[in-house]
């Protein structure tokens, strides 16, 4: 298995000091497949009341808008609290195609995250697709999309993206083992956030199954399987469908980025 490092596992360290307090469960993360919120060793989410999804495009870019600003917000706090400068990312909202700091690209390529203008892109239109192809949908499920590009910004400013570069070019053979690492560490980010939502009183009876069924949805196997009809794990570049919502756990459960080394655990 290769084992990325970096300094960016120190930033962690200190990260994961400075968040200490966080109650944690020695229990294996695992998939919540009904209805409730409640997560091993994690307790329910607070009853609030419901809040219609976005709907509209003005509504769905006014609330991706406001996830993205909170996330940074948090992570801010993260770092910070580690003694380390934050350096915010940006976010472009587009329909069809944008130009970004690593050339054109089109809707057909999903969200991204360009580390070469610290920017999120996200096409306006991405959730309403997500919902007619995949059949996931409401706010949190949003939310979730826009906290794992994130996490690819804080991947990017804690030289994890850099140290993944350079074991590609060391091992060329290792890029879509490295590839699943990577996007699973960021689910794992993703997770960090949510579970500030909770610390927060935010989250909503439902969220966190929602954010759990569009990562089933958008893992490898799933993918595969619905396009081509088998399972080829040898052209993973994202994981599968059990590895995003395991990550994705581990982080909300933990709430603290020293528990999302992907790298060291293996995936």
């Amino acid at each position: 298995m290769i084992r990325v490092r970096s300094a960016a596992w120190l930033l962690a360290a200190l990260m994961l000091a400075a968040c200490g307090g966080v109650p944690q469960t020695s229990e294996t993360p695992s998939v919540s497949n009904g209805p409730s919120d409640r997560l091993p060793g994690f307790p329910d989410a607070p009853a609030t009341p419901p809040v219609t999804p976005p709907q509209t495009v003005d509504q769905v870019q006014q609330f991706v808008g406001g996830v993205f600003t909170d996330a940074q917000a948090q992570w801010t706090k993260v770092f910070a609290a580690a003694g380390v400068g934050y350096r915010p990312a940006r976010m472009v909202l587009f329909t069809s195609a944008v130009r970004s700091g690593c050339g054109p690209q089109t809707s057909a390529v999903g969200p991204f995250y360009c580390p070469a203008d610290d920017t999120v892109y996200l096409d306006v239109t991405f959730f309403d697709e997500m919902s007619k192809r995949f059949g996931v949908s409401g706010d949190f499920a949003m939310a979730y999309v826009v906290a794992h590009e994130v996490g690819h910004h804080i991947q990017n400013v804690t030289g994890v993206n850099a140290a993944v570069a350079k074991a590609e070019r060391a091992q060329p053979s290792a890029a879509n083992t490295l590839s699943v690492m990577t996007e699973l560490q960021a689910d794992c980010y993703a997770g960090v956030w949510a579970h500030s939502t909770y610390r927060r009183g935010l989250l909503e009876p439902g969220d966190i199954e929602e954010a759990l069924k569009t990562a089933a949805a958008i893992g490898d196997d799933f993918q595969q399987k619905a396009a081509t009809g088998s399972v080829r794990p040898e052209e993973w570049t994202h994981g599968s469908s059990a590895q995003r919502q395991q990550w994705l756990t581990a982080g909300y459960q933990s709430g603290q980025p020293g528990s999302c080394d992907t790298f060291a655990k293996g995936v």
